[in-house]
């Protein structure tokens, strides 16, 4: 076990909260926010989303079994800023573990705090908001120092972050669900359709997470990711049969490169466009509607929406700071699709007229439950109800 340093967190209203150091040791500014999941720590570490935020897992202790290499990783390297937690578990024990937490964000740079009263800050973010705080080790810097530190870092709001996470160059992805790379699992998290057999789909990598881009192969989909700055004459180039606007960090008014690309595609309606997270807002503000910060953002494995199609209640998990203003959809094409039952945020859209349809929440989990990955087959269904009406309009 390393050595225990003392480390503080400073948030930008002062709020000074102790704990003890763990993984990199390094300052950074982040938003601090809180996350409910009891496991998944090493995908919300590694999902893109994440971005520049500072996570406080609510759960008592972190790290029980290890980091199990690559298989749960969303992406190639961490893009969690930090990591807040009650207490952190330094020798891990499951068969599939190579490494613990702490050693793990060590390599990759990232600094935790451990031993900090966790409720209290979820308590203080949940009453005063998220907040901008300062994760340091430096006991030479007075509380005082490390509030300045906070109230000079970037706020959240205007920041387009997409452009920090996406890929630079176009690929390929061909990674389904296979034993090997679900060797916990019996069950496979999609059915097993054909490779290719449904077509080539782009996906616009805002912040993609693999786990969306493994739902889309497994459903025969033929994935190329482009980068989030991909123009539609560039996407229309590759001759989709169906468009992709994955989740991602920061402001989604901020990428209006994005909101550019997303009204060229609708206005083209030549193929279906979906969207997941940032993705969602992206393709809201295109059409016309309005976002806003929340207060404290819905973070977790464990959020109910309904669907207001079949009226089910969906179990979904989720990460998002910011949200689309249902009011302002009333001078959009879009109606609303899902509402979360925890606060009556807008979770999902879907045109009137146009195989377009978007969700706030994630239907692909990677970490929470599976229940609504159904929204990947309506993705497929979409292209091929599309297919059959281009080959009836050339008959």
């Amino acid at each position: 076990m390393s050595e225990r340093v003392p480390a503080r967190l400073a948030l930008e209203d002062g709020r000074i909260f102790h704990g003890r150091h763990f993984g990199a040791r390094a300052e950074v500014a982040a938003e601090v926010v809180f996350n409910t999941s009891l496991v998944g720590y090493q995908e919300v570490l590694t999902d893109p989303s994440y971005c520049f935020e500072a996570v406080t897992f609510t759960t008592p202790i972190l790290g029980i079994y290890g980091v199990p290499g690559d298989l749960d990783a969303q992406s190639a390297q961490p893009r969690a800023a930090a990591i807040l937690c009650r207490e952190v578990c330094h020798r891990p024990s499951n068969w599939r573990s190579q490494e613990s937490l702490p050693a793990y964000m060590e390599r990759h740079g990232i600094p935790g705090i451990e031993g900090l009263d966790t409720r209290s800050l979820t308590q203080h973010l949940r009453d005063q908001g998220s907040k901008i705080g300062v994760i340091s080790q430096d006991d030479s810097l007075s509380d005082a120092d490390l509030v300045d530190k906070a109230k000079a870092a970037p706020r959240m709001e205007g920041l387009d972050l997409a452009k920090v996470v996406t890929t630079n160059e176009p690929y390929a992805w061909t990674e389904g669900f296979t034993p090997d790379t679900h060797p916990w699992s019996q069950n496979l998290p999609a059915p097993q359709a054909a490779p290719g057999s449904v077509g080539k789909v782009v996906v616009v990598d805002f912040g993609v997470k693999y786990e969306i881009l493994r739902h889309l192969v497994a459903r025969g989909c033929e994935v190329l990711v482009v980068p989030a700055t991909t123009t539609a004459a560039e996407v229309f180039a590759h001759d989709p049969v169906g468009v992709f606007l994955s989740n991602g960090p920061g402001d989604p008014a901020a990428v209006t490169y994005g909101h550019e690309l997303v009204r060229e595609l609708v206005a083209a309606a030549r193929v279906p466009v979906f969207g997941i997270c940032l993705g969602h807002q992206i393709l809201c503000l295109a059409l016309g509607a309005k976002s806003h910060h929340m207060k404290f953002g819905h973070r977790g494995s464990n959020h109910p929406v309904r669907d207001h199609e079949t009226g089910r209640v969906l179990i979904t998990a989720q990460n998002h700071g910011f949200a689309i203003d249902c009011e302002s959809l009333a001078a959009t094409p879009l109606e609303p699709s899902f509402t979360s039952l925890f606060d009556g945020c807008l979770e999902g859209v879907r045109h009137k007229q146009l195989p377009v349809e978007s969700v706030q929440f994630h239907p692909e989990a990677g970490p929470g439950p599976k229940e609504a990955a159904a929204f990947f087959e309506r993705f497929v269904s979409a292209i091929r109800g599309a297919k059959v009406g281009a080959k009836q309009v050339a008959g």
